[in-house]
Order: structure tokens, then C-alpha cells, then sequence
């Protein structure tokens, strides 16, 4: 069990990852204006190299946090996204902005499939563990939206990226004070789980969670980088000051990440298939009426959207807590990152398109099937007892 700073510390990593990733999408309006594009949407695709990056990374950051060292590899973390992010902040096209953006996202690619792995070492409840620590990297998607429009009002979209830039170099160094080193890498240590389920079924729960999380993953990727847009376009003529819309969608993920919390408490308790089947079922009527609505209503249908689009997220690590052992969880996390973000970070390079092309209402009618592309992968898991009885130990 770790201390309770180190826990703090990789609990405020998953808020500095997710925040990292989504400055971009809250300032791309205001980038694309000084870049001198005539449309958000344009800019857009140039985002996509974080997201590419943020998936294949995972696999050789998975690698190297069971084999060299998972506090080894969150200072890399660190002080990586700090350095990247002033060299964001820096850029003065539309190419230098992707590269530092991709680099943003090869760091940012460390804190899943290490500093995960690294927080439910010896964790009593991993499902609350993992709640509270969903919570944690959501409300650093609310912070990206809220305090982006407010550095961005206040000082311009540069210093979006470089004031949390450089609070990522400090954490980075109070990590570095807090969290001692390791006495061997996970990979050399003795296992620690009990499978609960034959080989056979070990091999489809992997295969139904990444491809659950893929699915899951172009939902998220198409939400969080493309919300800030759908409320303007859907509060014109009602709102136009980007702070307080920025503060509107920061709403949102605040009140939305509580569910993640709710979520692991109940997968530690109940039968995991059939949580996570009401979970993702839900969000087919949420997104068609957020489809068709306006102004206020438009928020309520994203706000409704939001929280089991957040809620779904504990699954997959959930997962991998119960039925991998500790010494290959960050490769076997990895992996499963590998695919499914590789895959789900197509929706960031076809977002702006998309919706230059057709609009957000379609998108949000495709997003309603890419949901039920999730209900019916989440069919394939096996049955299963509750929560507590398949609790690795």
C-alpha cells in the first residue's frame, strides 16, 4: 500500500494527464484565428498526433513500467508533459503546434498503463480505488475547459499551455522527493492475483474489454475534444463569452466524473456485466436528445450524456485489477491501450471534418450507434457473481 502523498500524487497525474490532452480542443477556436484559418474545424485535424501517440505509447510505457520501474517511468511522465507543453505554447504554425502536440501525447501515454497498475498495488477495493481515481482524471477535463477559457480570456491561448506546463516540472519534482524508489521492478516480484475464470474466458474478457474500450474510446475522444464547439454553436444568440461557456462545460465534467466514483463502489459490490450493460445503454437516448436540443436543454441532454460516458470508464481497468497479475498489468494494459486508443483517436482527426461536413446533429445520431456498438461487445463478456467474489487477490 502506498503512502498517502504517493497516492495523491498519481491521483493528480490522471487529473495533469487528461488535462493535458484537452487544452488544445477548449483553445482551438482562439488557435486557429492567430494561425490565420478561417475555421476551428480546420485546425482540428492537426490534434490528432497526440492522440495517435497517447495510444501507441502505451505499448513500450507498459513495457518499461513492469520491466524498468513504474516510478521510474511517472517522473519520465512528468516532466515530459511539462517540457511538451511549454514547446506547445511556443509554436507559431499549425505544424509545430501537432509536433509538440504529439509529443504532449507520447508523455501522456505513461500514466495508464503505469501509474494505474502503480496505485492498485495492494489495493484493499480496487473498484473504489479506480473510482476515485476516474474522478481525479475527469475533473482534469473540467479544469482543461475551465481554466482554459479563463487563461485564455485573461492572458491568450499560450499561456493555457505554459502555466500548467510548468506546474507539471513541479509536480514532477515533489514526486520525485515523495515517492521513494522501488526495490524491483513488477516484473521480478511474485504474482499477486487469482483468475477466477478458465483460460478461455481470461482470452474473451481481453478481447471484450479492448474492444469495448475502443468503442468506448471514440465516444470520449468525440465528446471531450468536440463539447466546447457543440455548446457554442448551441448557446448562439443565448451566450458568446467563451469563460463562462468554458465554466458551463466544466460543470459538466465536475458533476459527470462523480460517477466514476459511484460506478467503481458498485463493481466491487454487484455483477460487473450486467452494471456496465445499463451503463452503456443509457447513452443511446441521452445522445439522440442532445441530438435535437437547444440552449439550456442542450446542456441538461450533454450533462445526462456525460455521466455515462464517464461512468463507463472504470470497467476496463477493473478488469485488468481482477483477473491480470500485478507483475504484466502495465504490458497487458498496454496492449489493450494500444488498440483501442490507436483506434479511438480516429475520432479526433474526423471530428472536424465531420462536422464541417454534416453537422453535430448527425454526429451525435452515429456517436447513439457507435454506443450501441459497445452494448453488444459488452454482451460477449461471461456471466459473472458479484463484484467481491472475483476481487483479485
Amino acid at each position: 500500500m502506498h503512502h498517502r502523498s504517493a497516492i495523491l500524487l498519481l491521483n493528480i497525474a490522471h487529473a495533469v494527464d487528461h488535462m493535458a490532452l484537452l487544452i488544445f480542443a477548449t483553445a482551438v477556436g482562439s488557435i486557429a484565428r492567430e494561425f490565420g484559418l478561417a475555421r476551428w474545424e480546420d485546425l482540428m485535424p492537426y490534434g490528432v498526433g497526440a492522440f495517435v501517440m497517447f495510444g501507441l505509447g502505451s505499448l513500450p510505457s507498459g513495457r518499461l513500467g513492469d520491466l524498468w520501474g513504474r516510478r521510474a517511468m511517472m517522473i519520465v511522465f512528468f516532466f515530459g508533459i511539462g517540457s511538451s507543453s511549454l514547446l506547445a505554447a511556443l509554436a507559431q504554425g499549425p505544424w509545430q503546434l501537432a509536433a509538440a502536440l504529439a509529443l504532449i501525447g507520447a508523455f501522456a501515454s505513461i500514466y495508464h498503463p503505469v501509474g494505474i497498475p502503480m496505485l492498485l498495488q495492494g489495493a484493499a477495493r480496487p473498484g473504489a480505488t479506480i473510482g476515485l481515481n476516474g474522478l481525479a482524471g475527469n475533473l482534469g477535463i473540467a479544469v482543461a475547459a475551465g481554466l482554459t477559457g479563463l487563461l485564455m480570456q485573461a492572458l491568450g491561448w499560450r499561456a493555457a499551455f505554459a502555466l500548467p506546463g510548468l506546474a507539471c516540472l513541479v509536480l514532477g519534482w515533489v514526486f520525485m522527493r515523495v515517492v521513494p524508489p522501488e526495490t524491483e521492478p513488477p516484473a521480478r516480484r511474485k504474482g499477486s492475483a487469482q483468475l477466477q475464470l478458465s483460460r478461455a474466458q481470461v482470452a474473451r474478457v481481453l478481447a471484450v474489454m479492448t474492444l469495448a474500450s475502443a468503442t468506448g474510446g471514440v465516444l470520449f475522444n468525440l465528446t471531450t475534444n468536440g463539447n466546447a464547439q457543440l455548446l457554442t454553436e448551441r448557446f448562439a444568440g443565448v451566450m458568446d463569452d467563451p469563460a463562462r461557456l468554458g465554466l458551463l462545460l466544466a460543470g459538466i465534467y465536475a458533476v459527470a466524473s462523480l460517477a466514476q466514483v459511484v460506478v467503481g463502489r458498485l463493481i466491487d459490490r454487484v455483477a460487473l456485466k450486467p452494471l456496465y450493460l445499463g451503463v452503456v445503454l443509457a447513452q443511446v437516448p441521452l445522445l439522440l436528445f442532445t441530438a435535437q436540443a437547444q440552449g439550456w436543454w442542450a446542456w441538461v441532454g450533454l450533462l445526462g450524456t456525460m455521466i455515462f460516458v464517464f461512468g463507463a470508464i472504470p470497467f476496463t481497468d477493473a478488469m485488468i485489477a481482477r483477473y491480470v497479475d500485478d507483475a504484466m498489468r502495465s504490458r497487458v494494459a498496454g496492449i489493450r491501450l494500444a488498440v483501442s486508443l490507436g483506434i479511438s483517436s480516429l475520432a479526433v482527426w474526423l471530428l472536424g471534418p465531420l462536422v464541417k461536413g454534416v453537422g453535430f446533429q448527425t454526429l451525435l445520431w452515429v456517436m447513439a450507434g457507435v454506443a450501441l456498438c459497445t452494448v453488444v461487445t459488452v454482451l460477449g463478456l461471461p456471466g459473472q457473481g458479484p463484484g467481491s467474489e472475483l476481487r483479485a487477490r
